[in-house]
């Protein structure tokens, strides 16, 4: 066959295979099953031969090796399916920047809209008319359209500029969309290559079509339930069984969404699969993404070897905002997910809205849990009290599949630990083995941490010292009885926001320089709408049926981010992605509804920038932030310099060759809202100062002139020069140098290993504030 009669991919991928190969990044391998590898290739060298990259590197490709995405807006390159040998052969080119295996990621997983200050007919839902410009585009498990969240009544056309589509599939038609949900997209190539057989079997997809969708319906409800927290319509009448009634509402209410289904029900989500979803969304025009998606395992990657790093930056070099959960594997310190830079990386808060259920013990004693059980009730009748746990057998404390005993459970509320193993699972095995209730109690772990569940039997959750309480209860006694009251919703009884014990926490494990997470939202007990897909606990034996649901999760507070920016972006639409994080940031309220500082759930101690970052979403303030620290691609190129990398891995993350400067920057350097300073380690002599420079730009009053406050961090001493910024019609952007000094044989940190301030500028009456944080590198 002429080689001009070959599909392109293969005259790409036989013009890779001409060159003598020089040694390989990738790790040998014995084991030559098929997988799935993303190529990043440098679109400057296409051969002319070639009228597009398109035609270069992939298309209409069929044969083996398979090629799965084309990506030609945020990333250039392709994703195909090989063996391990093939990878390393292509890897080789020169042409060929990076290769990476793909990997698959976990999900993190109504009243916050008022909790976050926004107010009907004034502020920020007025002045940018609720969002309706402005358009979404939500990464997650797709969508279940015909809920009344997704309604476009009153909704005017479809913005112009968009180019996206409504694809059809099961269930999925093109009436699905609407003006509300203007597109909808799915994929699944990553998931079908993951199944793959080698020897020439042919693919077997790890979807599994018994449960799922091949179309952009949700058959989990994660995808709904953010879609909607982000930008759902008014829903009057909305609750979850009774639980948490009143009007639903996203943030951003009349903002458009663009739908984006890249993970699948019990099967993750690809990273094949989550960049080619971020090269249709920007290819598409969404202003807006959010994406509640991380590794699942605490560990970042480095940038040029992350695709959600990666994707995003090609976004946010585009003008489109990137809100991504922050993970939740709390209250671990340096668990934080999604750090890079240009990334808005939101940890989790509670609200004022709590649903309280009452464990009443035989000895009069109550204690106090969450829980959103919706069924019969236990009337006050006691019952008799067992703990599985009690035997020594770890699977049967845990309450696991097939891991307790009829005959010593059945007729009994039953104590199960939490420990990891999903919690409404535990009370289906209670359930099933002839249980009555469960009390859910929280390990040292969790700590006092509490999150409800639309649990099957009654149940109740309980933090980590009540749980004590009940296990030292049943050993007191030769009879130990207990009941549970549910008391239903209940408003601004504990103090709020607090950090949730699940979100993850920092530093950054990757650039400790940068302050992650960048702030909280709501996440924990959040009422959106859900698919009919499944119940509300999500298992598959649950047959109830539920258009609203409530979870709990950094998953949640991302969209009130994604939200937040869709407002900002319509009242402020020359803001750049940097300047819409900064002005939340710098206006994040640090105190809770008592006027006191916002504390750690998992402690009950005050929270730090650690856990919180800049503090709480606060959007009443968000709207008028006074100055702005923005942020070019220029900066972000000088940061990858500054953290060591190359020219050509630059262009791994960027698209475009780099060349760093001369003299190398310092990634504390980069425009961030936050300062981070890093010194040596206590055994070093005398004392060290770390400088930090920083522009503002003025996007109040022309005319202003702005004060410097400092909160000093203990032991530590901070000069800012010039300590007054005076701002005029011609001078919008002023800069300043913040010198941190501390004497590092002396420095006493707390608990988290840091200490902590911040710097504000004011005019008396903006508030500009950064936080400081000063930590040592041993302790890192």
């Amino acid at each position: 066959m002429a080689s001009d009669s070959l599909p392109p991919i293969l005259i790409f991928i036989s013009f890779l295979f001409l060159y003598s190969f020089p040694p390989q990044i990738l790790a040998a391998s014995t084991d030559q099953s098929p997988k799935t590898f993303i190529f990043r290739v440098d679109s400057h060298s296409k051969p002319s031969i070639f009228p597009t990259h398109y035609h270069w590197y992939a298309s209409e490709f069929t044969d083996a090796p398979r090629i799965l995405h084309v990506y030609d807006t945020v990333f250039h390159g392709f994703s195909a399916t090989l063996t391990p040998d093939e990878a390393n052969s292509l890897g080789q080119h020169p042409s060929v920047l990076a290769v990476f295996e793909d990997r698959r990621r976990q999900l993190h997983t109504t009243r916050s809209p008022q909790f976050l200050g926004l107010r009907n007919q004034r502020g920020l839902w007025s002045n940018s008319d609720y969002g309706s410009d402005v358009i979404v585009g939500i990464f997650d498990t797709g969508i279940w359209p015909e809920r009344r969240s997704f309604s476009d009544k009153n909704l005017g056309p479809v913005p112009a500029r968009w180019k996206g589509a409504c694809e059809i599939g099961e269930k999925f038609v093109a009436r699905s969309c609407n003006r509300k949900l203007i597109g909808a997209r799915f994929f699944v190539k990553g998931h079908e290559a993951a199944g793959a057989g080698s020897g020439g079997v042919p693919p077997v997809t790890m979807v599994n079509d018994t449960v799922e969708y091949r179309s952009p319906r949700d058959a989990d409800g994660h995808g709904t339930h953010t879609a909607s927290t982000a930008a759902g319509r008014y829903a009057f009448q909305a609750s979850m069984a009774g639980y948490a009634s009143g009007i639903a509402k996203g943030v951003a209410p009349k903002a458009r969404l663009a739908v984006y289904k890249v993970c699948w029900k019990n099967s993750g989500c690809f990273d094949s699969d989550i960049l080619a979803a971020f090269d249709k969304a920007v290819s598409d025009g969404v202003d807006v993404i959010s994406i509640s998606i991380g590794g699942g395992d605490g560990i970042s990657s480095p940038y040029y070897l992350d695709p959600i790093a990666i994707g995003a930056y090609g976004a946010v070099s585009r003008g489109v905002f990137v809100s991504s959960s922050a993970g939740n594997d709390g209250p671990n310190v340096m668990s934080v997910t999604n750090i890079a830079p240009w990334l808005m990386t939101v940890g989790a808060g509670t609200i004022d809205r709590s649903f309280p259920a009452i464990v009443t013990l035989g000895n009069n004693r109550k204690l106090y849990g969450v829980s959103l059980y919706a069924g019969a009730q236990l009337n006050g009748t006691m019952y008799p009290l067992v703990y599985p746990g009690k035997s020594g057998v770890f699977s049967a404390s845990l309450c696991m599949e097939n891991s307790l005993n009829p005959n010593l459970v059945r007729g009994k509320i039953v104590i199960c630990d939490r420990g990891n193993s999903p919690r409404v699972a535990k009370g289906l095995v209670v359930k099933k083995a002839g249980g009555v209730g469960m009390i859910l109690a929280n390990g040292i772990y969790n700590g006092e941490g509490l999150v409800g569940d639309a649990h099957l039997l009654p149940a109740c959750a309980i933090g980590a010292d009540e749980g004590e309480l009940v296990k030292k209860y049943i050993t007191s006694t030769a009879n130990p009885t207990a009941t549970i009251d549910f008391r239903g919703t209940l408003l601004g009884i504990k103090p709020a926001p607090v950090v949730a014990s699940f979100s993850g926490r920092g530093p950054n494990g990757l650039n400790p320089e940068i302050l992650k997470p960048d702030l909280i939202a709501p996440g924990v007990n959040i009422l959106a709408a859900w698919t009919d897909a499944v119940g509300p606990t999500g298992l598959d034996t649950d047959t109830r049926k539920t258009e609203f649901n409530i979870l709990s999760g950094t998953s949640m507070a991302a969209p009130h981010v994604s939200g937040a920016a869709a407002l900002l972006k319509s009242a402020h639409h020359d803001w750049s992605p940097a300047a819409i994080r900064s002005a939340m940031m710098t206006t994040a309220s640090i105190i809770d509804n008592r006027n006191q500082p916002m504390l750690d759930e998992s402690t009950g101690k005050p929270s730090t920038p650690y856990d919180f970052g800049s503090g709480h979403l606060n959007l009443d303030r968000a709207i008028d932030p006074g100055l702005v620290y923005d942020i070019t691609n220029d900066d972000y190129v000088k940061f990858l310099c500054s953290i060591g990398y190359g020219p050509k891995i630059i262009q791994v993350i960027t698209r475009s060759p780099a060349s760093c400067p001369a003299k190398k920057p310092v990634p504390e350097n980069l425009n961030y809202p936050s300062m981070a300073a890093l010194f040596p380690s206590s055994s070093s002599v005398g004392p060290s100062s770390k400088t930090f420079f920083r522009t503002v730009t003025n996007v109040g009053p022309a005319n202003s002139v702005y004060v410097a406050r400092v909160e000093v961090p203990k032991g530590v001493t901070v000069t800012v020069k010039p300590s007054k910024l005076a701002f005029t019609t011609a001078v919008r952007k002023q800069s300043f140098v913040v010198t941190v000094t501390a004497d590092t044989r002396n420095l006493v940190l707390d608990d988290s290993g840091a200490v902590f301030g911040s710097l504000s500028w004011s005019d008396g009456n903006h508030m500009v504030r950064s936080p400081i944080v000063v930590t040592q590198l041993n302790l890192l």
